[in-house]
């Protein structure tokens, strides 16, 4: 994921269905769903089958992770879906805002990539490794290199850490931090680089390239359920619940699956669930904030 720059100058609208709005926004009224991997064919299979319902569907794509939660606070789209849970806890607690998930998507592994390397053994002692500088998913990254034996951790690994929390004479690798659009780019330039999914798309890497990941079906990787996103008002529309069922149509999921292969796990969680799991990040992020 990616951070910072909240100017909407880099906001690209991408194609459009032409039909009425259903209930819940005023006939007539185009619904834009903010997204960062816009330009994927299953987003239009999406729109076409939103149109076949009666409901106008625009997507927004952004090319930074603060922006489409800011743009939707702001009441410049009604829906986005682009960020798991923990992530969207982090931004309500950091910036007051109460923007709450109205339907599950996916979870996505974090993988690790190497351009040199064929496997986590071979990267050399003192190697360097990049992760993304966002406190969400680098804590996250940190937690894919300890697990693969390249970093070690000063305490618990159960919580959310930083480079601070590394124990540098026990690690076998230097971390860097970088903004999440750099993870990829930088792997002609370091042994390994941890590459959240859109800017690995984006960048074209083939899974030829990972050697190491998380698991996104164990019971840790809930936070990071990705999900349809509203202002907290809105929670209950109609109109934008049915379009977060609407992800799941099985031609929304089979052109899924051609544009993203299978690198991830769908997930079924009702919204009051996932509202209630949010709701216990917050109060997690706060309680470590006062600390």
């Amino acid at each position: 994921m990616k951070m910072k720059r909240f100017a909407l100058a880099l906001v690209v609208p991408l194609a459009l269905a032409t039909t009425a709005c259903g209930s819940g926004s005023g006939d007539g009224d185009t619904i834009k769903i903010g997204v960062t991997d816009g330009a994927q064919q299953f987003w239009q299979v999406y729109k076409d089958l939103a149109k076949e319902q009666g409901i106008t569907v625009e997507t927004t794509n952004f090319s930074d992770y603060q922006q489409p939660n800011a743009a939707l606070n702001d009441g410049d789209l009604q829906i986005n879906e682009y960020q798991h849970l923990q992530f969207l806890a982090e931004y309500n607690v950091k910036n007051k805002t109460e923007l709450v998930p109205i339907g599950a998507t996916a979870i996505y592994p974090l993988p690790l990539y190497s351009k040199k390397h064929k496997s986590v053994a071979e990267i050399p002692q003192g190697g360097t490794v990049v992760v993304p500088d966002d406190p969400t998913n680098q804590s996250r990254a940190l937690g894919v290199l300890s697990s693969a034996g390249l970093i070690k951790l000063k305490g618990e690994v159960n919580r959310q850490v930083t480079p601070a929390d590394i124990d540098t004479a026990a690690s076998k690798v230097s971390v860097r931090p970088v903004d999440a659009n750099q993870t990829a780019l930088s792997l002609d330039s370091v042994d390994g680089a941890v590459v959240n999914n859109d800017p690995a798309e984006n960048a074209k890497l083939g899974k030829d390239l990972i050697i190491a990941k998380d698991d996104p079906a164990s019971p840790q990787s809930q936070p990071f359920i990705n999900a349809f996103v509203v202002r907290k008002a809105d929670k209950d529309n109609a109109t934008y619940l049915k379009l977060a069922q609407l992800y799941k149509d099985q031609k929304v999921l089979d052109q899924l699956k051609k544009d993203k292969g299978d690198s991830f796990i769908l997930v079924d969680k009702p919204a009051a669930e996932l509202q209630s799991l949010t709701e216990s990040l917050q109060q997690q992020v706060t309680a470590r904030g006062t600390k």
